[in-house]
């Protein structure tokens, strides 16, 4: 190797991880195949180790099928695009109540961890009770300290965050979405 090329794999080595940058931990993996205005695919590690009772809902949902064809029903730029909604959230169907729904399966207990809400951070969305989790998650854009220890972080993602900037952007007040971007596949691999 040229000196040139090792000073190069040396900047490399030693750059700082980003979120895009991740590294892969224990897993399991999601692997999200978008579809809609922005396409590609984003892989989440998640965390068993931190949301136990969360990341087996979320694979037990996602091995069934039902995140296929959920939308991104709530995007604000500069904060998270949320998605997730099994019960009112399909694509092709009403999504007007998107947001309201869970799935079938019980809401959670909280499992809060000291693990910050930063870029590309995954966590479970809830309603005021924070023990009310069911299927719905978010990704973050930017960091959001105001989240920590106040959601569950079920992941994070580690490769795929182009594709998570590019999802179509809310225009309603709280971020709701017109004609939505959405989870086309969603598979979990270990």
């Amino acid at each position: 190797m040229s000196r040139k090329g090792l000073i190069l794999a040396a900047l490399i080595i030693a750059a700082p991880a980003t979120a895009q940058e991740a590294v892969d931990g224990p897993g399991p993996n999601l692997t999200i195949d978008v579809a809609g205005s922005a396409t590609g695919q984003i892989v989440i590690d998640l965390l068993p180790d931190v949301a136990p009772r969360h990341v087996a809902q979320i694979v037990a949902l996602a091995q069934e099928g039902a995140y296929d064809g959920v939308v991104f029903h709530r995007v604000i730029d500069g904060f998270m695009a949320q998605t997730g909604d099994v019960q009112f959230g399909k694509a092709g169907g009403d999504t007007s109540q998107a947001g309201m729904g869970g799935s079938s399966k019980p809401d959670l207990p909280a499992e809060f961890s000291s693990i910050g809400f930063d870029r590309g951070i995954v966590g479970m969305a809830r309603s005021q009770d924070p023990d009310s989790a069911n299927s719905q998650f978010f990704i973050m854009f930017a960091p959001g300290s105001f989240l920590d220890g106040q959601y569950t972080v079920v992941g994070r993602v580690i490769s795929g965050m182009e594709v998570v900037d590019a999802i179509k952007k809310g225009d309603g007040p709280n971020g709701e979405v017109t004609d939505p971007d959405r989870m086309e596949k969603v598979t979990v691999a270990p």
